[in-house]
């Protein structure tokens, strides 16, 4: 369970721990397959590699073991996302997907709000089409 206020976003990985990013993330990458705007975007790539890398890195975002630096080294967003057509409507539907995989895995309030708050704007960060 969460602590009343967690001081900063360095705190939900000791609080949600490894098992809510998977809940999360799991959920996340099991509506990919089947949606009309984001599907065709993993179209022939290897989705459980997206989902462990998404995983690694909200982890070591939010406070947890930084076996994503080592791995990838610096998280470089906007340049890794770069092939890919964001749009707003794929912004969009990132967040909607995000969302219901926010429902799915059942995290305390203020984790799933500090996560929303996060996901929102990176979301809009990573725009990178009209």
């Amino acid at each position: 369970m969460l602590a009343s206020a967690l001081v900063n976003e360095n705190e939900l990985y000791s609080a949600i721990g490894e098992d809510g990013f998977e809940r999360l993330v799991a959920a996340f990458y099991r509506q990919i397959p089947g949606d009309d705007v984001l599907g065709p975007m993993y179209r022939g790539r290897d989705l459980a590699a997206a989902e462990h890398r998404l995983r690694e890195f909200l982890i070591f975002r939010f406070g947890g073991p930084e076996r994503y630096i080592e791995l990838r080294g610096h998280p470089r967003l906007r340049a890794r996302h770069a092939p890919f057509l964001v749009d707003q409507t794929a912004r969009d539907r990132w967040l909607q997907l995000m969302g219901n995989a926010l429902v799915e895995a059942q995290l305390p309030a203020e984790a799933e709000q500090m996560l929303r708050a996060f996901f929102e704007s990176t979301g809009t960060f990573l725009i990178n089409r009209q």
